[in-house]
């Protein structure tokens, strides 16, 4: 394709910014919290930080349910709202509801009620256990707000209102951002709660999410949750939305227990590892925003036109998005070695911890390169289409064939430096490209799903 054919569809441009540009600053505004948490904590003391890190791996591990479910709407309410069969959509909703509560119940209980447990998982050190399962205990009633929150979110992209669901995410996480700030370190005549303020400002936030989520989809465009559908499934569609959303959601295991072990593994290397891991996850989440935004917008405007049985033209909106990504992971790697002054000037780290993350960043910025391309192709241009078992394949070769062994052996056997154990983390991204750039010219991708 020649650089004046991929710039030149101003249509396909506007589609994909009038989805893309909020869906970024959504993004941008949940990655926001994990920031905010890391950051705030971290002017407290570095083991705060690190603990909330890690115990965040739970809801990260949760998050893979979700994922599924939402990428699963993605695709099959993507393409049956280009249709125009809404009926169809309001039973994907439903029974997505459904599925999503009974998860969310599952994780909040684990939370509640043995949270030390899982923290070992994740950490041998006494006092980060110690702090993690106080943070995962005040912060368990999050997880049912946000199971629900999200289905109604993910309804609402797919159906023309992702600037609503742009809206809601950013208000939240602004409310979110300054209620941590008021309990952590006790402003405005509140006591300073530390690691419990952060959980408390979270499960706070969430609450006003669901409630504005709940309430815009009593307003006349959009679409409404109704109560037969959470209870009674069409049998049909829900075979449908597991097929696309039972490869998601492998995929989604997969790549996020190989995630949490990256996690596990650095957090067993020290206080110090742990400490640099976290924020290199929480600048390297919020400089993804672009690809993620871009990822999911790129989704809906293909899977759209496949849905509509324009085939043609799903194709050469796949094509362009495939192209774009390299573009947005060379921009990636120039933010991520822009922002290590400032990110050392402002957080409280020992010289070791430092010297981790400073090496860390230029890693990273070779990572971000793949991370986009592989994102944007596999998660929103393949997904659109319904060829999510790729997604599932690759992982497992690459991530659970290649990085993760590497990584276990570099820590607990080689005894080699954090930096090089984190290197081999970032081995699966990388290494994917040829794999992907080889499936995506084959075009299985170009099917229309609908019935």
């Amino acid at each position: 394709m020649r650089l004046h054919d991929l710039f030149s569809d101003k249509n396909f441009y506007q589609k994909l910014l009038r989805l893309a540009c909020p869906l970024v600053l959504q993004f941008l505004m949940l990655a926001m919290v994990a920031a905010a948490d890391a950051f705030m904590l971290g002017r407290l003391d570095q083991d705060s930080m690190a603990a909330v890190s890690l115990a965040t791996q739970i809801q990260f591990i949760q998050n893979m349910f979700f994922w599924a479910m939402s990428g699963a709407i993605a695709v099959l309410g993507a393409q049956y709202w280009g249709k125009k069969d809404l009926a169809a959509l309001k039973k994907i909703f439903g029974l997505s509801m459904g599925q999503g509560a009974l998860t969310s119940l599952f994780f909040w209980a684990g939370c509640l009620f043995c949270p030390e447990v899982l923290m070992k998982i994740f950490a041998k050190d006494a006092n980060l256990i110690q702090i993690g399962a106080e943070y995962l205990r005040w912060s368990s009633w999050s997880y049912i707000l946000a199971g629900v929150s999200q289905n109604y979110l993910a309804v609402m992209k797919v159906s023309d209102h992702a600037s609503r669901t742009a809206w809601i995410s950013s208000v939240t996480v602004v409310i979110n951002i300054v209620l941590n700030t008021i309990f952590i370190f006790g402003l405005c005549g509140a006591p300073a709660m530390g690691v419990r303020g952060a959980a408390f400002a979270t499960v706070l936030s969430r609450a006003i999410e669901l409630v504005w989520c709940m309430e815009s989809c009593h307003e006349k465009s959009f679409v409404p949750l109704e109560i037969k559908h959470i209870l009674h499934w069409d049998m049909r569609l829900l075979k449908d939305f597991w097929r696309c959303g039972l490869p998601i959601l492998g995929s989604s295991l997969v790549w996020g227990i190989g995630f949490t072990s990256y996690t596990a593994i650095l957090g067993h290397l020290g206080s110090d590892a742990a400490a640099a891991n976290s924020i290199a996850a929480v600048v390297r989440d919020l400089i993804c925003c672009a690809c993620d935004g871009l990822c999911v917008a790129g989704s809906i405007v293909v899977g759209n036109e496949l849905g509509a049985g324009n085939l043609a033209k799903g194709k050469l909106y796949g094509q362009r998005l495939m192209y774009l990504s390299y573009l947005i992971g060379l921009a990636s790697t120039v933010l991520i070695l822009a922002s290590l002054p400032p990110v050392l000037w402002f957080v409280k780290l020992t010289d070791v911890a430092q010297s981790y993350l400073s090496g860390m960043f230029i890693i990273l910025s070779i990572y971000m390169i793949g991370r986009c391309v592989n994102t944007i192709t596999i998660n929103g241009v393949f997904s659109a289409g319904g060829d999510t078992l790729f997604d599932l394949y690759s992982l497992l070769v690459v991530m659970w064939g290649l990085a993760v062994p590497c990584a276990f052996i570099a820590a607990f056997y080689l005894h080699w430096n954090p930096l090089v154990v984190y290197a081999c983390t970032c081995l699966d991204e990388v290494g994917k490209i040829p794999w992907v750039m080889y499936h995506f010219h084959k075009y299985k991708w170009v099917r229309n799903l609908t019935r």
